[in-house]
Parts: structure tokens; sequence; C-alpha cells
């Protein structure tokens, strides 16, 4: 096999890779699914914790809210 020979398969095998590639990516950016909401309560002691995080709320106004929220949280039921 000389060198050209070589040359041009490993050019042929890189552009089918590449063709691969684009055509995944292509059917990637179609619709989504969107995710599965999260619980109530945990979703909500997240936006919390981000919104604390960001300066948005102060400590005491985070630890108020957040005991609203686990005091509130739905627990499991008993039969």
């Amino acid at each position: 096999m000389s060198l050209t020979t070589l040359i041009i398969w490993t050019l042929i095998v890189a552009a089918a890779i590449l063709v691969v590639r684009a055509l995944r990516r292509d059917g990637a950016d179609g619709p989504t699914v969107p995710a599965p909401h999260p619980t109530p309560d945990k979703g909500a002691e997240k936006l919390l914790a981000e919104r604390f995080a960001r300066g948005e709320i102060d400590d005491e106004e985070y630890r108020r809210r957040l005991a609203v929220l686990r005091a509130h949280a739905p627990g499991p039921t008993s039969l």
C-alpha cells in the first residue's frame, strides 16, 4: 500500500465521520421533550437557594422562607 493510498483512505474515513456527526447534530436540534417537573418542595427550595446565592434575599429572609416551605411540604400520606 503506498503512502498516497493511505492518505486518501484516511481522508475518506475522516469525511465519513464528519458527515455522520453533522447528521446526528442536525437531528438533535429538533423538538425537545420537556424535562419532568421537580417535586414542588425541592424545586422551590432550589429556586430559593439560587435567589439567596445571587443576593436577591438576605440570610434572614432565606431562613424564614425555607422554614415556611418545609412546614408546608407534602409528606407521605398515612392510610
